[in-house]
Parts: structure tokens; sequence; C-alpha cells
């Protein structure tokens, strides 16, 4: 069996070892196995053949990976935020008076009642549209959406 054959079969068992794997490391293994294969082709001997794999795979890790994983796992485009992440930014409803001295004062989001308070420490009265700016434990801070 020729050398290149060895480095064909070597790829291809990488290849379908990312199939089963999430990470996206193990195909840069696969790109340098192809790399070897090519050199053998061209009549390397077995020292350059290791030298290029290892070469191919560093690169891969270094340049292919990034784009890949950008490609396969696109964040933040379509992510949905959930939970407290979801809030921030929304308009609620002032459903009681806050009043930064006595700190009182409830905002209604969705049908949620959170207790709230303004940011610039000012009061703002009962029915007010408010925009909700951040999320502390279960006490949004809030600014008028005016």
């Amino acid at each position: 069996m020729a050398m290149w054959h060895i480095w064909l079969i070597v790829a291809l068992v990488f290849l379908i070892l990312e199939i089963f794997t999430t990470g996206i490391a193990v195909i840069c293994f696969s790109f340098g196995a192809v790399g070897s294969c090519v050199a053998a082709l061209c009549g390397a001997n077995l020292t350059w053949q290791v030298i290029i794999f290892a070469i191919v795979t560093l690169l891969s890790f270094i340049f292919i990976r990034p784009m890949l994983i950008k490609l396969f796992y696109k964040k933040g485009k379509n992510e949905v935020k959930t939970n407290y992440e979801a809030l921030s930014g929304r308009i609620g409803i002032v459903s009681e008076a806050i009043n930064p001295a006595t700190g009182e004062g409830r905002v209604k989001v969705d049908g949620d009642d959170w207790k709230a308070v303004s940011v610039d420490d000012q009061p703002i009265e009962l029915g007010a549209r408010v925009k909700i700016l951040k999320l502390d434990s279960v006490i949004v801070t809030v600014k008028r959406a005016d």
C-alpha cells in the first residue's frame, strides 16, 4: 500500500471522527492528513510528510477552524434572548409609583410585576411608561420612556 493511501485513510478516519464531535477540531487533523497525502503523491519522504502534516494541521487550527466555527455556530444573529436578558430595553408601565426616598415602586412588563428603582433617583408617577435598563436580582432599573 502506498503512503498516500495511508494518509488518505487517516484523513477519512479523522473526518468520520469529526462527525461525532462538536468542537470542530478533529477536522483540522484531517486537513493535515490531506496535505501529507498530496506531499506523498509528489514524492516527499516520510519526514517531510510528517512535517507537512504538523504545519497544515497547525494552520488549520489557526485559520480554518475559526471560520468554520463562525459558519456553523452563528452566535448572536438568531439568538433568542430569554429570562433577564429579554427585559433589557423593554417598555413597562409603572404599577406602583416609584419613590426613591421610600424605596417603593413597581413596574409591570408583559403581565409580570417587578420591583423597580429609577436610574436617576427621581420619582416616577403611577401609569408612566418606562424603559428597563437592567435587572439586578429581582429589581429592575428604569428610566422614563418619554
